[in-house]
């Protein structure tokens, strides 16, 4: 991978994840927790969220290796679950806002490679596709403390849901033994999920 396209890649994972991190603060705002305004992370100036591992390094990782699969996080925003709106699905309704951010930029990238509007952008749009695609299903990996797992625990059954929550709180509160197993979990199936990913993304973007 040459060079401008390596540091264009980053460049797309970083403020991909910025948008990301925004929206979990913009569903928490509106939920009526207002500490990630206070903290001043509701705004698209990527500095304040920028984590230099999970943001520059690890996608440069990726990018050098040329590796098949690719991901990045940016710092979380912080929320207070217990400012929210009462609801069983207040605290899935913010886990949420962050993956489907980034379906939403894949869907409209998708829209603007089939209008033929940007030709000779496609492949520039496509990448921006298949690392939103990536963020999505990533994030909605039911691990904790990945996003999916906080839907998860509000789509389950109220018996199941008590027992799962208690071992996301567990990893939750030591958030590297769970990014460990996420990590091997990429590791094992990073083949088959790098392949759905472009498969999800050729999808959409009807190529």
């Amino acid at each position: 991978m040459q060079l401008i396209d390596g540091l264009f890649l980053i460049a797309v994972i970083m403020f991909s994840a910025v948008i990301h991190e925004v929206m979990h603060g913009v569903a928490a705002d509106t939920l009526g927790d207002k500490t990630a305004r206070y903290a001043g992370r509701l705004t698209l100036n990527p500095i304040p969220h920028l984590d230099w591992f999970g943001s520059v390094l690890l996608p440069a990782i990726f990018v050098l290796s040329n590796s098949p699969i690719f991901f990045g996080w940016a710092k979380p925003v912080p929320y207070n679950p217990y400012n929210l709106k009462p609801g069983r699905f207040s605290e899935a309704i913010v886990a949420g806002a962050g993956p489907l951010s980034n379906l939403a930029i894949a869907l409209v990238g998708g829209i603007l490679i089939r209008s033929g509007i940007f030709a000779g952008a496609e492949d520039i749009l496509f990448l921006i596709v298949a690392v939103n695609t990536m963020l999505c299903l990533f994030n909605l990996i039911p691990i904790p403390p990945l996003d999916g797992s906080k839907v998860l625990e509000a789509l389950l059954p109220r018996s199941v849901a008590r027992g799962y929550g208690m071992w996301r709180a567990r990893l939750e509160s030591n958030p590297f033994l769970g990014m460990a197993i996420i990590l091997i979990v990429v590791l094992v199936f990073g083949g088959e999920f790098g392949t759905l990913i472009y498969s999800l993304a050729g999808i959409i973007a009807g190529t």
